[in-house]
């Protein structure tokens, strides 16, 4: 079941228990093995043998931005699809095993990626890998959930309609990325989910899920020989090859723009952003401090300390540095007052202009280096956020060093590159701003596009 739809399945008390009590091993303690199966099939894995249960990432390239014009929500409806049904077993059974067996499954479409989570005892461990392989290679799309779960994806597209983050975020993408893919909204349009038929579904299933277009991340209690010759029993049945994504590289348009769109409430929700930076330019790290000590950091952040802190403009008030397959951004949102959204917004740009020009102090920086490398630790919370974790790694194009070299590069910043990438970082005359609701003193520079929910 796709995990945007409904909560994890099936979490009985024991499995519970041990998710939750069952520390993940320590971050400085951790080595990740690339295990190569006989069949060639590579996978990342930690061991952790101190309980009996292991998690499962695992991601394809090429997600909603493979999804065909008139078909938005194609890749979101297979997510919510691989687990009704699979080879021999139909709906019903398919979720009996998972319950039989106290699996949790889910799969998930991004934009750039599809993605599945495994988790499981490691009593029932081989079974757990063959639903898995079953989803994955021998999907049913019958009609009867095809139809269930196109009637809840419609269900939230259609609540949707009145929430103004969902509006504010698909009209930024329509703004920004006109005439990309990327325009167009990932979790599918009301005509796009009605269109979509079990044959596109099959489609997808067949260009995306393949071997050379797979990555794999597995954390818990198994050791490398034991797993190479599961990786090939369970995914050796995909196809060798993926279909090539169509899309190509774009930049953001629309720099400086002001767009209004209409709705009453009295509270405006507000995205502001423009071109960010590539995820393996030598200054993204730099990049990541400066956007931490702009918007980033929560309380610490200058933005948070000007708009909330300040003044009580709004509770809360974020940046962050987003890089995609085919663009980057650095983007920022807040929601206020109607009476001050204008006001808000002229902080945003003078804070933005403030970073370009002067760049952080050298405490300041400091500060944002000693957090950034002393909190990263806390992202190894669980076995399966490590495990997706290492999956990202291997999307964004990083080797299984990267976790043990990843604060040296911080460490590395000095305050010269943190002052000069800040001015190759942030143009505040680029600012595109899109406004949902009714701000006062906000004139747009252009209108706002037709709704496309």
């Amino acid at each position: 079941m796709s995990r945007y739809l409904r909560p994890l399945v099936l979490s009985l008390p024991i499995v519970a228990a041990l998710f939750a009590v069952a520390p993940p091993p320590a971050a400085a303690a951790m080595t990740v093995q690339e295990v190569v199966s006989p069949g060639g099939i590579r996978a990342w894995l930690i061991e952790d043998h101190a309980n009996p249960i292991l998690s499962l990432s695992l991601e394809f390239r090429g997600g909603s931005v493979t999804d065909p014009p008139g078909k938005e929500g194609r890749a979101e409806f297979v997510s919510a699809m691989l687990d009704e049904g699979a080879g021999d077993l139909d709906s019903t059974a398919f979720q009996q095993q998972l319950a039989d067996l106290a699996v949790d499954l889910s799969f998930g479409s991004g934009q750039d990626s599809f993605g599945g989570q495994l988790r499981t005892l490691t009593e029932h461990r081989d079974a757990a890998f063959d639903l898995l392989r079953l989803a994955l290679t021998r999907p049913r799309f019958d009609e009867g959930p095809l139809e269930r779960i196109r009637g809840q994806l419609l269900a939230r597209l259609a609540g949707e309609v009145h929430d103004p983050d969902a509006l504010a975020g698909r009209t930024w993408r329509r703004v920004i990325f006109a005439g990309h893919p990327y325009g167009r909204p990932g979790d599918g349009t009301v005509e796009g989910v009605k269109a979509v038929t079990g044959a596109d579904l099959a489609s997808f299933a067949a260009e995306r899920f393949a071997r050379d277009n797979l990555l794999i991340a597995i954390v818990g209690d198994i050791g490398a020989a034991e797993l190479a010759p599961l990786l090939d029993s369970t995914f050796g049945g995909l196809a060798a090859k993926a279909a090539p994504v169509a899309a190509t590289r774009t930049a953001p348009s629309a720099a400086g723009q002001v767009i209004v769109v209409d709705k009453d409430i009295p509270q405006s929700v507000m995205l502001f952003g423009h071109e960010g930076i590539p995820r393996h330019d030598p200054d993204f790290y730099a990049a990541y401090l400066v956007n931490y000590m702009l918007g980033g950091g929560g309380f610490s952040s200058r933005l948070t300390n000007e708009v909330r802190e300040k003044r009580g403009l709004a509770y809360s008030i974020d940046t962050n540095l987003l890089a995609m397959d085919y663009a980057e951004l650095i983007m920022g949102s807040v929601g206020t007052q109607n009476a001050r959204v204008a006001e808000t917004l002229a902080l945003v740009r003078e804070e933005w202009a403030r970073m370009r020009e002067d760049g952080p102090g050298v405490r300041e920086l400091a500060d944002a280096k000693t957090y950034v490398i002393g909190s990263y630790a806390l992202r190894f919370s669980s076995t399966a956020g490590i495990a997706r974790m290492l999956t990202g790694l291997q999307l964004d194009g990083f080797g299984p060093d990267y976790l043990t070299e990843r604060n040296g590069y911080f460490a590395a910043v000095t305050h010269a590159d943190a002052v000069r990438v800040a001015k190759r970082l942030l143009d505040p005359a680029k600012l595109t701003v899109i406004v949902v609701g009714r701000p006062e003193g906000v004139v747009p520079t252009a209108p706002a596009p037709k709704d496309n929910m």
